[in-house]
């Protein structure tokens, strides 16, 4: 009879540390993408920049690059009206933040932001957009 309640209270410290570190993951993905957010907002592209994962660097070059792209392919996330991050999942060994975004017109975006862990934190890695945009009502 010990070692089944052993077992169990085993087995609930794994959960919870689990779910504890699980949290925290997330809440440091948030945070990475929100701090790339603020820098859209004044346009500091060179600031926004380095939240990028060091291979999406390479591909741009500059924050010139970059600011061309975001804001002629992503208007959305270069001036959101509002940001709802929805589940981080794990797809084939990468983890994904979908996000919801509302633009200026009322327009809603889901994109899913790939992210990686490096040692400057966590990165974003790439954006896909998931559905045309809809009208929010």
């Amino acid at each position: 009879m010990r070692g089944v309640f052993v077992s169990v209270i085993f087995g609930l410290v794994v959960t919870v540390l689990t779910a504890v570190g699980a949290t925290a993951q997330q809440a440091e993905i948030k945070g990475t993408i929100d701090q790339q957010f603020e820098a859209f907002k004044v346009d500091d592209f060179e600031g926004a920049f380095e939240f990028a994962s060091p291979n999406l660097k390479q591909m741009f070059q500059s924050p010139e690059n970059f600011r061309r792209m975001i804001t002629t392919g992503y208007p959305m996330v270069w001036r959101p009206a509002e940001v709802r991050y929805l589940e981080l999942r794990e797809v084939g060994g990468s983890l994904w933040q979908k996000v919801q975004i509302t633009d200026t017109k009322g327009y809603t975006h889901l994109l899913d932001y790939q992210m990686v862990e490096t040692a400057d934190g966590w990165r974003i890695a790439s954006v896909q957009m998931l559905n045309a945009p809809a009208v929010s009502a």
